[in-house]
């Protein structure tokens, strides 16, 4: 690798991404002013932005550096069906069954936040603090993930500057456009973003096919087909070209359901139907981001497929380290750095075109990262500004709601920051089913309560806390048949077993909802008609 050259190149990309935040930022803090503008953009955002803001929301670094890395290397050319999945689940049916329904119900409650969204749909004022508390709780530690793997990409072409020097950048650059212009800001640079990303992916994938090791779009697969068992336990080339995951069918069934059906339940997925400035726009926001998530999932997996190819079929261990004597640890680092050391084998040598090209997949991992903290923060401040200080400070004057946020924003990237720096144990398990506790906590009484008059406040409390105990039940088991502390036995077992509760819990939800508000008190025709009355669009 030409090194000089790769950093030159680099940082010059660098700073071109970083001052088009700055000034996006800088524009976006005119329109501002109130919380509604700073959360939701004044309900004016177009259907190309808020299907990209949706979309670079959805796939983080964390799918391309994580996810893909991890299961185009277990599981093969069958992970691209998590990329199919999250494309026509969550993004073509969610939009098609959830938006219009959300955009007109939250429009009408005049709800700004999913908490807000429960207080007003079911009259509680009790369900917005625990959507709350469960936002804050849950998400604020997921945030720190999205750094995972990003901070060695950087190190590993500037060894001399430290990872958590890298990790900083991308907190201080979100900090800097999200403090500054709220979700318009978000929206729009989710935008650059994402057109940074589909360049990336398509650049990437046809120059990783082009190298030697890959051999084009003739070869790849009997390459993978020959591939023996990189150790006893491994898996071998019958495997990687399985079209429907072979052994690993049960898994990818489940990381499918759970990264598609997942986003239905998420505030800071929903929050995107809040914003769309009317309901025409809804079905090209629909198209675009479902081709969105085609590209990028598609081509996520499929890189993390050919990763196998490009790494000889190895892990990349410390040295000393074969993947049979490996600790559980060290294969889960070494995965987390499958994608980072494709790329860098790939296209680090002297040619400026592949440099270049390095330098746009490093922009891409960043763009990723920081749409995906910037809603994440978002949704969290929210929850804590909007949600919970108008309730425990009675007399709090709305007009310092924007303020209130804007500093919490700063915090909460500070907190993510010290999470994925400090690497607390407690924290780095609870990111592990986050997803899939906070998607199983809403998911119930927010679909059936944009869907159905029949559901109950009742039900729908009924529906919040047996998703949230399906996740919680099995933790405090763990602990029981562990024999030690919930801290350090039980979560870290639990998140083995995150796909299957998350998906458990939001099935549960569901299921819950229905059932419980059949046989408990109904609202009267008046609450309801208030709350499926359509407001009439300025």
């Amino acid at each position: 690798m030409n090194l000089a050259q790769t950093q030159t190149v680099t940082i010059i990309a660098l700073a071109i991404f970083a001052l088009a935040m700055v000034c996006i930022g800088v524009f976006s803090s005119l329109k501002t002013k109130t919380i509604d503008g700073f959360l939701l953009g004044n309900r004016g955002i177009g259907p190309w932005i808020s299907a990209f803001a949706y979309g670079t929301s959805y796939f983080s670094a964390v799918v391309f550096v994580g996810y893909a890395g991890n299961h185009g290397w277990n599981i093969g050319i069958g992970s691209m069906w998590i990329g199919i999945g999250n494309a026509v689940l969550g993004c073509l049916i969610a939009w098609l069954l959830l938006a219009r329904r959300t955009r007109t119900m939250t429009h009408t409650l005049s709800a700004k936040t999913m908490p807000e969204f429960f207080a007003a749909r079911y009259s509680s004022k009790a369900m917005k603090i625990f959507a709350a508390i469960v936002i804050f709780v849950f998400l604020v530690p997921y945030s720190a993930a999205v750094y995972n793997g990003l901070g060695n990409m950087f190190k590993a072409i500037f060894p001399n500057v430290g990872v958590n020097t890298w990790m900083l950048v991308i907190a201080v650059l979100t900090g800097i456009y999200l403090i500054l212009g709220g979700y318009v800001a978000t929206a729009y640079t989710d935008f650059i973003q994402g057109i940074i990303m589909i360049l990336g992916v398509f650049a990437m994938v046809i120059a990783l096919v082009k190298t030697d090791a890959v051999g084009g779009f003739t070869q790849f697969w009997g390459r993978l087909a020959e591939l023996p068992k990189d150790h006893p336990h491994g898996v071998d080339g019958a495997q990687l070209t399985s079209i429907f995951g072979g052994v690993r069918f049960k898994d990818l069934c489940y990381n499918i359901m759970l990264t598609s059906f997942g986003t239905w339940g998420l505030p800071q997925m929903v929050q995107k139907y809040y914003a769309i400035k009317d309901t025409k726009s809804i079905k090209q926001a629909t198209v675009i981001s479902t081709v969105f998530a085609l590209i990028i999932g598609c081509g996520a997996y499929f890189v993390g497929s050919l990763s196998r190819l490009v790494l000889n079929n190895t892990l990349p261990l410390p040295e000393g380290v074969t993947a049979a004597s490996a600790t559980p640890a060290q294969i889960t680092a070494a995965v987390d750095n499958v994608i980072p050391n494709t790329l860098l084998r790939a296209f680090g040598d002297a040619n400026m075109f592949t440099t270049i090209i390095l330098a746009v997949l490093l922009i891409l991992l960043l763009s990723a990262s920081m749409s995906t903290l910037s809603s994440i923060v978002l949704s969290s401040s929210s929850a804590i500004s909007v949600d919970l200080i108008p309730e425990v400070k009675k007399n709090a004057k709305p007009e310092n709601q924007v303020i209130t946020t804007r500093v919490l924003c700063l915090i909460f990237v500070g907190l993510s920051y010290v999470f994925a720096t400090m690497k607390i144990s407690i924290i780095v398990n609870i990111m592990s089913f986050s997803w899939g506790i906070v998607a199983g906590t809403f998911i119930g009484p927010y679909i059936w309560g944009i869907y159905s008059k029949k559901v109950t406040k009742v039900g729908a409390w009924a529906g919040m806390i047996a998703g949230f105990c399906t996740v919680a039940i099995p933790t405090i088991i763990l602990a029981i048949n562990n024999g030690g502390s919930l801290l350090k036995e039980a979560i870290p077992a639990a998140a083995k077993f995150a796909p299957q509760m998350g998906v458990s819990a939001m099935a549960v939800s569901l299921i819950v909802v229905p059932i419980v508000s059949a046989f408990t008190k109904k609202y009267d025709d008046k609450f309801l008609k208030s709350v499926f009355a359509v407001k009439e669009e300025k």
